[in-house]
């Protein structure tokens, strides 16, 4: 009874793993599939996709609330912290899709992963975390790779020949706001349990309150973003109701794909979340980060497949293979070393 128990929870956390990445691949990929038919249009993507995560999240919490696993004391937490989470998520998001939409879809996964590496500094800066030379060696690694496949490029042309090095420099960047919104929710977990009764915050008020303001400041971001691409301000209400058009591929040419492309990855974007979290619950905070090493290879793979609406694939040029290689060794390591700092401290 105890083994068949063991093999069953064994059996859903492999699952849940397998669904984890394939969902983290299927998004990855969507992602730049979705901006093809809506490439001058990813601001009004990244509103949509907002929207969505506050309609699932806000109507979970709901749910939660009823059944009092979120109490009132909990959605009263001050809001100062949320609006800076939710600004820092609102540039994140905004700024990755303006980048993605001008990028080879094959470096993509790779420029992301200097989130680790924006996520160790700002944890050490401001909650004075401790990281071992194992762990800093790992992401130094993990920013090598990203170096060498910014530099080297993606199929015949340079990524920095085809698109500057400015956009490349944008999705990095836009990873360092994304791990500043990390930080934010890692800060109102650890000190949030005096405002709610001595219970840790639930993680949906945080996901609730935190997306409610995100979706606020990409629309009052537009103005500055949307100039980034050269839109004036006067041409903003032109500009939304052309995506407006173009999401619903109403009149017009060059939406082909939209809307079923771009919902699909907003639906995809929202089950990857809710998978990862579920894979954490079942599992460990390793097995996910296992998951999500995985994704990375295997989507720079699945660029070099003839996939609808991208274009000729990617061939696998030896700087983008050098440069994958040294970022998943550099994960590796970094996971590794992780894994053996929390095990000695148990």
């Amino acid at each position: 009874m105890a083994g068949r128990s063991i093999s069953r929870r064994s059996f859903k956390i492999i699952t849940a793993g397998i669904l984890t990445v394939v969902l983290a691949v299927s998004n990855k990929v969507l992602y730049k599939m979705a901006l093809i038919p809506l490439r001058e249009y990813p601001f009004f993507l990244a509103q949509v996709n907002t929207f969505g995560y506050v309609l699932v999240y806000s109507s979970i919490l709901l749910a939660r609330y009823r059944s009092g696993a979120v109490t009132a004391k909990m959605l009263a937490l001050p809001k100062s912290w949320f609006i800076v989470l939710g600004a820092l998520e609102a540039l994140g998001l905004a700024t990755g899709m303006a980048a993605a939409a001008v990028l080879s879809g094959a470096i993509i996964p790779v420029l992301a992963q200097a989130y680790l590496v924006w996520q160790l500094l700002l944890s050490s800066a401001f909650l004075k975390k401790k990281y071992t030379f194992g762990q800093i060696f790992g992401c130094l690694l993990v920013l090598a790779g990203v170096i060498l496949v910014v530099s080297s490029g993606a199929g015949s042309e340079s990524a920095v020949q085809s698109a500057g090095y400015f956009w490349p420099l944008v999705m990095v960047v836009s990873s360092g706001f994304s791990a500043g919104g990390s930080i934010i929710k890692e800060f109102l977990f650890r000190n949030a349990a005096h405002h709610s009764e001595g219970r840790s915050v639930d993680l949906f008020v945080v996901n609730t309150l935190g997306s409610s303001f995100q979706a606020l400041f990409v629309f009052l971001l537009l103005p500055v973003l949307s100039n980034m691409r050269g839109i004036p301000f006067s041409q903003l209400p032109q500009y939304l109701l052309d995506g407006s058009a173009c999401f619903f591929n109403i009149g017009g040419s060059g939406c082909h794909g939209a809307p079923l492309i771009p919902l699909l990855y907003v639906a995809v974007n929202l089950a990857f979340n809710i998978s990862a979290l579920n894979l954490l619950k079942l599992s460990s905070a390793v097995v996910s980060s296992l998951c999500t090493t995985l994704a990375v290879p295997a989507s720079i793979w699945m660029f070099t497949l003839p996939l609808p609406l991208l274009g000729h694939p990617v061939s696998i040029t030896p700087g983008l293979y050098r440069g994958a290689t040294t970022l998943v060794l550099g994960l590796v390591v970094y996971n590794f070393f992780a894994v053996d700092r929390k095990n000695k401290e148990q």
